[in-house]
């Protein structure tokens, strides 16, 4: 081997370990004393937002929500509905299952802010898309704002 194939080596074997070092240090940066990740938290909420709504449970729900938020949507009218957050908690019936099933389509974030899209399939009425703003704060992600639209669903 020549030296100018160990130098060549020896290069590839510090570039691996830097990768290496920079992808580990990620993964760090992304956990939190509990042991997971800002994606899986952000998940956490959104599926206690999820799962709270269809099961009845507004304790879950409220847990997913800063006390303070609100939710917004455009009426037929076309004009800006906001609705008070702690009203559409108090609407969820304890322990009244319904038959609707959401989904995550998407969640991108950055730091402590996150925006994440979901869609609530509630069968023969109507297919919800909801769009959260997330903010991370004392240690954990909460639902600061919920915008959401709607579309029936076709008749076949």
């Amino acid at each position: 081997m020549s030296l100018c194939e160990i130098f060549k080596f020896m290069l590839r074997i510090k570039l691996l370990l830097l990768n290496l070092f920079i992808v580990f240090s990620a993964v760090l940066y992304a956990q939190n004393s509990t042991g997971k990740s800002d994606f899986e938290q952000i998940t956490a909420t959104l599926t206690d937002y999820i799962e709270g709504t269809a099961n009845g449970e507004p304790e879950r729900v409220r847990r997913a929500f800063h006390p303070d938020f609100n939710l917004y949507t455009v009426t037929a009218q076309d004009s800006l509905l906001i609705r008070d957050g702690e009203a559409y908690i108090n609407g969820i019936k304890t322990g009244e299952k319904n038959n609707r099933a959401g989904r995550i389509i998407s969640i991108d974030f950055e730091k402590d802010a996150a925006i994440a899209k979901v869609e609530i399939v509630i069968p023969n009425w109507r297919i919800f898309t909801d769009y959260f703003l997330l903010l991370k704060y004392q240690g954990s992600w909460k639902i600061v704002q919920k915008s959401y639209t709607w579309r029936p669903i076709p008749k076949e």
